[in-house]
């Protein structure tokens, strides 16, 4: 495990080298963060990481995005996940599989009140509509692990919520 600091990824390029698969899930959200703060996370820092992952000899980049991701959405959130999207394809590895969840049901250390709620909705909408709009986080790491361990066909391939819950059952 190695501790990098993201305002200077660059100097971290070891931590980098040597891994056939880059998983990254990193992210934040614009309320902790600000706009500007959100799209540096969301964007910068993760299509950098795929760079030194990828000059360092990784060849299976792994992604977490979102359900929506476009880069020509007018909502900041999806834009930035379908923009780091494009990047991380234009990077060059071998393989890239892009995983698009919808909200993810998970327990956090910060209180957010109004995710909350959501959650404890969609907990209740997934019993009647499990893969509709909502997974679990252990779910998505699964279906992370299992499809570098069940190489699919294609250079990139883009797994929406449905089929991350199928491929999470592994």
């Amino acid at each position: 495990q190695a501790v990098v600091d993201f305002e200077r990824l660059s100097e971290h390029a070891a931590a980098f080298q040597g891994h056939d698969v880059g998983f990254c899930c990193l992210g934040t959200t614009r309320a902790k963060a600000g706009a500007d703060g959100f799209v540096r996370v969301d964007r910068d820092y993760v299509a950098q990481a795929a760079e030194l992952a990828r000059a360092g000899g990784c060849k299976h980049f792994v992604l977490q995005s979102s359900r929506g991701a476009n880069a020509q959405s007018r909502f900041l959130y999806l834009r930035v996940k379908g923009e780091v999207e494009n990047l991380v394809q234009a990077v060059g590895f071998d393989r890239c599989t892009i995983l698009r969840p919808a909200v993810l049901l998970c327990k956090r250390q910060e209180s957010r009140p109004t995710e909350w709620i959501a959650q404890q909705f969609l907990g209740v909408v997934a019993r009647v509509f499990p893969t509709a709009y909502s997974v679990p986080v252990e779910t998505v790491a699964r279906a992370m692990v299992a499809c570098v361990l069940k190489p699919g066909e294609g250079k990139v391939k883009v797994l929406e919520n449905g089929a991350i819950h199928e491929l999470g059952k592994a």
